[in-house]
């Protein structure tokens, strides 16, 4: 094996540690260290990083500390790695966990119409995310940074929005035929206007309209606000609907009608999010069954804001099931160009 190719798979190793410590919710620090290294091996010249290797001085590198600087010598020299082999177990032990019925609806998704970058509070760059959905199989990703107004995101201005459309055009062609989807998750505002230019939201693939702000909002006020965003022509996803957080930091549901709520969704084509993210898990069961009851399609989501978290739509699999949720009734199972022809613009 060429010095070349040692180098891409002691790359390939540290990036699919970083994945499966994002998979199993690890902090998001110790998943960042193995991207970072990884960064730093790919830049290297090959002949060198073979003579750091041999010489015990890979931490010598920038953002290579001691438990990087062994995964490289390890795959370098190829010995097993034990970090990854400890985490491939424990990934497998997780699967073996899905029912029969999830993994059947699992296999049938053919993307995710939620994922965050590092252009607002996303871990990676946009092609970091990309490859990782294609990785996983997939067809289409939709990238859908947050809207303006979530400062704390760091959400995109129309100008920034616009810079990374011209950013995912430059990217299509490498990794075509995967789909890349221009997206949003834009800002249900207090009156239930959407949080960014409706011109600029019209040239978007997918449009996932979501609260972030006053979840405490009085029940007839929200339900205001949602139906108003629901009632938007520009609407296609209705996203964690009941802002809800169910570890870490937890917050309450938000209240408000669901079935009034719900009964929008189907009739103007808005589909109910299944959020997969284990910190949300929203909707809450109950309200879940409100939709199914309602006729509402929905979309089985990540929420992703690290590549590893791609690969959670298992969760939403099993929420799915239970209520006898098919892939009939999932956006997600259906191929980039009949979500492109679904958006109501």
């Amino acid at each position: 094996m060429s010095a070349g190719e040692d180098r891409d798979r002691a790359v390939a190793t540290l990036r699919r540690i970083a994945f499966l410590l994002e998979r199993g919710q690890a902090s998001r620090y110790r998943a960042e260290a193995y991207r970072a290294a990884a960064r730093t091996v790919e830049r290297q010249d090959e002949a060198r990083l073979g003579t750091l290797v041999r010489a015990g001085a890979l931490t010598d590198l920038p953002a290579v500390g001691s438990s990087t600087a062994e995964v490289v010598a390890r795959t370098w020299s190829g010995r097993p790695v034990p970090a990854l082999v400890d985490l491939e177990e424990q990934a497998a032990a997780q699967d073996a966990r899905t029912t029969p019925a999830a993994v059947e609806l699992h296999s049938a998704l053919r993307g995710d119409l939620h994922s965050h970058t590092e252009a607002s509070d996303g871990a990676t760059p946009v092609q970091e995310m990309v490859l990782a959905e294609l990785e996983l199989g997939r067809d289409y990703l939709a990238v859908t940074d947050h809207s303006p107004r979530l400062t704390v995101a760091n959400g995109l201005s129309a100008s920034r929005l616009r810079a990374q459309l011209a950013q995912l055009d430059s990217l299509r062609p490498a990794v075509a035929p995967f789909e890349v989807l221009s997206g949003i998750e834009v800002d249900i505002l207090d009156d239930g206007s959407l949080d960014q230019d409706p011109d600029l939201l019209d040239e978007l693939d997918v449009v996932v309209a979501s609260v972030h702000s006053k979840l405490r909002m009085e029940r007839a006020a929200m339900t205001r606000r949602m139906l108003a965003a629901v009632r938007n022509p520009r609407t296609d996803v209705l996203g964690h609907c009941t802002g809800r957080q169910v570890a870490g930091k937890h917050r309450p549901p938000s209240e408000f009608d669901a079935r009034a709520v719900f009964d929008a969704c189907a009739e103007h084509g808005v589909a109910v999010e299944i959020n997969c993210r284990p910190d949300r898990l929203d909707p809450p069961h109950e309200l879940l069954q409100v939709a199914v009851d309602a006729g509402c399609e929905f979309t089985i989501d990540s929420d992703a804001h690290a590549p590893g978290q791609l690969d959670w739509l298992r969760v939403g699999c099993e929420r799915a099931v239970a209520h006898g949720i098919g892939p009939d009734r999932v956006v997600t199972a259906r191929s980039a160009v009949e979500v492109r022809e679904r958006g109501r613009r």
